[in-house]
């Protein structure tokens, strides 16, 4: 089985490691990128194709909403999970194109799998 490859997109970069660290935990996980800006994350993404996209909501310019509408919009998409430190009944991500949206708190190894486990059947 070929590894689920992740790309990491936060602006605090202490988060992105600790994102690494925790998909680094992850058998079949590998993190092939990262981004701090969603208008980075679509340059990077154009020419470093990944399978999953964990995504912080709150980026300065475009927002993590805006640049998974971009992603889950281009042909052969990757999913994209998106991450804040709101509460999961808080954030309105259905019109995203995101799958699941995670409280930063809440993202761990078991539920990386769970996300990735339920978007992909």
């Amino acid at each position: 089985m070929k590894p689920v490859k992740v790309f990491v997109v936060d602006d605090h970069e202490a988060f992105r490691h600790a994102v690494t660290a925790i998909v680094d935990e992850v058998a079949g996980f590998v993190v092939v990128g990262s981004a701090e800006s969603g208008e980075q994350s679509l340059r990077l993404l154009s020419g470093r194709p990944a399978d999953l996209v964990l995504m912080d909501v709150h980026l300065p310019g475009m927002t993590g909403i805006e640049a998974a509408q971009v992603l889950t919009a281009a042909p052969d998409p990757p999913v994209v999970v998106l991450l804040s430190t709101y509460d999961e009944g808080e954030v309105d991500y259905l019109d995203s194109g995101a799958v699941a949206y995670v409280n930063k708190a809440a993202f761990s190894p078991s539920r990386l799998v769970e996300v990735w486990a339920s978007a992909t059947g």
